[in-house]
């Protein structure tokens, strides 16, 4: 939702800045600013909380063919990617950690590496504990939780690969110092000791958050490939942390539906929505790189028919 779209919601509603600053939680003072025009450029935080003060059924987005989607309704079509969305960012799922299988609570393994865990409850493990865990175990840690993340299809991983060798051959082609890091990877977006990320693709442009163990510090550019059992992680609490650390550029791939959503973070807080016929813009390249979804898909199709 612009803030144009908010001063028109703001007026339709008769709502006052105090109302807002109340229902969103943002400060009176930086929303009189925001809403007279004071501030040109509000942060994307920022209007990712002004947004809770109007109702949900308020916030529309549109897909890449110029379709309008309500965010309580869904992605790309009302058949597409199905789940409660909520009104803190468009296109954003409502999350529960409870849907997840968690490990680290002393009951899912036998072992003396899970013992340690033993004590502790979901939000409270920390990179400590996450880097305790023996390799062979796929994880991830998302404010203090831990979440165990299934071994990917060959669909997944020939899609991130596929991906992933067009951005290298453009960032070589014109000798770019960016560079492209497919899963597995570890990402600490920031600070925070209780999260670190295991993003299927990731662009990064400062080669100084570049560690030997894991990426320090939020990528250009992440994509994640949806399956059934993260896609609202993907969608929701991830969506919400790439935000949070200003990632430039989001897609969630989603091989069921055949889409791709992408966010671009810098520019539009709406999503944008492609079919695996077209041809994708990089938004942290300007655009001048493009990823043809036809070619991947023609090249990977017979998985598709597999079981």
């Amino acid at each position: 939702m612009t803030v144009e779209e908010m001063k028109k919601k703001k007026t339709e509603l008769g709502f006052s800045c105090e109302q807002i600053s109340d229902r969103s939680g943002v400060p009176l003072g930086t929303v009189q600013k925001i809403f007279s025009g004071i501030t040109k450029r509000p942060r994307y935080d920022t209007i990712c909380q002004l947004e809770k003060a109007f109702p949900i059924e308020h916030i529309i987005f549109k897909d890449n063919y110029g379709r309008d989607y309500k965010a309580s309704g869904n992605i790309g079509s009302p058949e597409d990617m199905k789940g409660s969305v909520s009104n803190s960012y468009p296109g954003m799922m409502e999350e529960s950690v409870s849907a997840y299988r968690i490990y680290g609570d002393g009951t899912d393994h036998e072992g003396d590496i899970w013992k340690s865990f033993r004590g502790k409850k979901q939000g409270e493990y920390t990179l400590k504990d996450y880097e305790a865990i023996p390799d062979e175990y796929r994880v991830e840690l998302i404010d203090g939780v831990i979440y165990d993340l299934n071994t990917p299809t060959t669909i997944h991983q020939q899609l991130a690969f596929e991906i992933s060798i067009r951005l290298r051959e453009y960032i070589r082609q014109n000798k770019g110092l960016c560079m492209v890091l497919p899963s597995p990877v570890s990402v600490q977006l920031d600070e925070d000791d209780r999260t670190m990320l295991q993003p299927d693709v990731v662009v990064c442009c400062d080669r100084d958050k570049i560690l030997r163990s894991h990426v320090y510090g939020a990528p250009d550019m992440v994509i994640e490939i949806l399956s059934p059992s993260t896609r609202k992680k993907d969608m929701g609490l991830k969506l919400k942390k790439y935000i949070t650390a200003r990632v430039r550029e989001y897609w969630m791939v989603d091989p069921d539906k055949k889409k791709v959503v992408v966010y671009d973070l810098e520019h539009n807080e709406l999503p944008a929505i492609y079919g695996f016929e077209d041809q994708l813009p990089v938004d942290i390249f300007a655009g001048k790189c493009q990823i043809d979804f036809s070619e991947i898909y023609s090249y990977i199709e017979f998985l598709f028919e597999k079981e």
